[in-house]
């Protein structure tokens, strides 16, 4: 038995909490990851999901050469190539296309798969330096970010919540999403016996954990804030001179809430009058409370009124006033992890243009798009499972004419209609930053093992690629950890962030001028479901994050079959039992699933948690598949807004 190495490093993955970790090294073998002990948010635990990260690193179908399709696209059908061989094919067909068809008809396409500053942001600078189309909005929280900037605070540092006497978690399951988060809500508990109230359409792990759980239709959150604050305003509650300070339109706020009664509310919403006007005078009373406000109320047409809604509420009550009072919808350390892309790359006098990176299915087939997107890279993302009308973005994706380059670790959904497939190093295997959207940390990661196979870094990646294109700007030699450090804010060294592990950013409280009290737009209601179907929630999964984890033995056991949640009286209705099969239909598609009948879900509403693939070996329960090319305001992703058919498994058609 050799000796054990322990290596500060960090979970990478699209979650708010960016936990720091410990990784257990011996003989050159990652043997365990450990949560930080001494790290003040992770305080030594790690999640359901990513505690055995090295069986990922090290999973059977973990990619490890380069691949070049050798068959249908979308049969994952690859042969092995070398890294010189691939390298040059993708520079002859991305130099091909841009000089006939223009640099715009490129495009790179990543999210957060790793939130890392390198394996992030390094490959952008390709498409940057080469004038390629640009990448805009997002999938998850555009209707806050969209919100920020009319000049809302996203929110304040976590940790503060232990001061809180009110908690208001509003479309938000914590313990399966940030569960780190918990830890501080208890402390108010202990503290200041803080009351814990979860709004939420489903009775989620976290809703049976609160003191109370109010089961509120989806969509309708800003009504319910509505009839709040019109309480509040009615009753004399409201701390009205903080509000007139922060902002100018109160006179406008009370008589766009005025109509808003109990009595409405309670109908619209589906909870009861009392529940309206008691959650109104506890939010008042309490000094502070805080709204900690989750993404799935922001993933429907109402996604931005969400977001107002939460901090009109927190500025009319004062909360803001006070540590621990307020609205906490993100919260981060300052990372410029933005800096790291070098869009300053763009050649002078250019304006490449910017396609929305949620609306990919619509770009791929748009036949008016000029020039037609005809070379895709794709990183950090599996777009053919969490994009939204995702049949259509598979229907891009089988292109002919389209080349398709994916980094990946395994061979996902979108990889198999790659024509060339790279294999990315883990996070084990690399050097990277990290910022968070959950806390207020910047975490270093170092490598602890040496790649496997012939896996390479994104900053790798773009060094050899930018080389075959003949790119030959100082910022395509930088190293990996030259590309992090270029990120770091003022006053972090990288020196002393890897000798640390991690550094706390502390922010001035928000300032609050300018933002406007109103909902904007009024008080807009959801649409009704169509006749016979049903509402459709894709809640995110304890064993999953987003579609990683799918594949992996213990989570997928661990999670089970794709399960639907269907009231009892939604399954009456339709003669269907609990723990048959059953599949979810609508003009865009169908899917399978097993039915569980629960009061867990409201009527009117059916729940299928997590991202699940398309496995080789089965259907595959893929629910963007059903989802619509719908949107907020904003540009948010209105995944909340689709509806489906539900029927036995033999019943006729598709």
């Amino acid at each position: 038995m050799g000796e054990i190495r322990h290596v500060k490093g960090c979970c990478p993955l699209d979650c708010q909490d960016t936990c720091a970790w410990v990784a257990e090294v011996e003989d050159g073998r990652a043997t365990a990851v450990r949560g930080a002990r001494d790290h003040p948010f992770t305080r030594g635990v790690l999640c359901a999901k990513v505690n055995d990260y090295p069986a990922r690193t090290y999973a059977p179908d973990r990619l490890l050469h380069p691949l070049r399709r050798a068959g249908p696209k979308g049969s994952g059908r690859f042969e092995r190539v070398s890294w010189d061989q691939a390298i040059g094919l993708i520079a002859d067909r991305f130099g091909g296309i841009a000089a006939r068809h223009g640099p715009e008809a490129l495009l790179p396409h990543r999210y957060l798969g790793s939130m890392g500053v390198v394996q992030r942001r390094a490959p952008m600078r390709i498409f940057h330096a080469l004038g390629a189309s640009r990448l805009a909005g997002g999938i998850c929280s555009v209707a806050a970010q969209a919100v920020a900037g009319e000049g809302f605070p996203l929110g304040f540092d976590p940790e503060d919540m232990a001061e809180s006497r009110l908690v208001l978690l509003w479309g938000l399951n914590l313990l399966s999403t940030c569960h780190h988060h918990w830890h501080f809500v208890q402390e108010a508990r202990r503290r200041h016996g803080a009351r814990v109230v979860c709004l939420d359409p489903i009775r989620t792990r976290t809703a049976r954990r609160c003191d109370e759980h109010v089961p509120l239709r989806p969509g309708t959150d800003a009504v319910l804030a509505a009839g709040m604050a019109r309480i509040m305003l009615e009753e004399g509650l409201a701390d009205l001179d903080f509000a007139r300070g922060a902002c100018a339109d109160l006179d406008a706020l009370a008589a766009e809430v005025a109509p808003w009664t109990p009595g409405r509310v309670a109908t619209v919403c589906g909870i009861a009058p009392e529940t309206v006007a008691r959650l109104a005078r506890e939010f008042a009373a309490a000094r502070p409370a805080v709204i900690r406000a989750g993404v799935g109320p922001q993933q429907s047409a109402q996604g931005e009124a969400f977001v107002r809604a939460v901090h009109m509420l927190a500025i009319l009550g004062g909360h803001w006033r006070h540590r621990g009072g307020g609205a906490l919808v993100m919260a981060t350390p300052g990372l410029e992890d933005m800096r790291a892309d070098r869009a300053d790359l763009i050649p002078a006098g250019a304006a490449p243009r910017a396609l929305d990176m949620a609306r990919l299915g619509e770009t791929l087939t748009d036949p008016a798009l000029d020039p037609p997107v005809k070379g895709l890279m794709v990183w950090g993302t599996n777009p053919a499972v969490v994009q939204p009308d995702a049949g259509r973005v598979r229907q891009g994706l089988a292109r002919e004419d389209l080349f398709t380059v994916v980094l990946e670790h395994v061979l996902t959904d979108t990889a198999r209609y790659a024509d060339v497939v790279l294999p990315s190093t883990t996070q084990l295997e690399h050097f990277d930053v990290l910022g968070a959207w959950g806390h207020q940390y910047i975490t270093v990661n170092l490598p602890a093992i040496a790649p496997l196979g012939e896996a390479k870094s994104h900053g790798e990646i773009m060094r050899l690629l930018a080389r075959r294109l003949g790119l030959d700007h100082p910022a395509m030699r930088e190293s990996d950890e030259a590309i992090a450090a270029s990120a770091l804010p003022p006053g972090v060294s990288l020196e002393a962030l890897k000798e640390a592990g991690w550094v706390k950013m502390r922010k001035p409280p928000p300032r609050l001028e300018g933002a406007g009290l109103r909902l904007a737009r009024g008080v807009s209601l959801p649409s009704a479901p169509p006749e016979g179907m049903l509402r459709l929630l894709t809640p995110k999964a304890h064993f999953f994050l987003n579609s990683s984890f799918v594949n992996q033995p213990r989570q997928r056991r661990a999670e089970g079959r794709p399960t639907l949640d269907m009231a009892p009286a939604d399954a009456a209705a339709r003669g269907l039992r609990d723990g048959e099969g059953v599949r979810l239909r609508n003009a865009r598609g169908a899917i399978p699933a097993t039915l569980r009948v629960t009061d867990a879900v409201p009527p009117g509403v059916v729940a299928l948690p997590g991202k699940w693939w398309s496995l080789p070996e089965e259907e595959g329960a893929v629910a963007n598949l059903l989802s619509p090319s719908a949107w907020s305001p904003g540009g948010q992703p209105a995944f909340n807004d689709t509806f489906v058919e539900v029927v036995g498994a033999g019943a006729a058609g598709r």
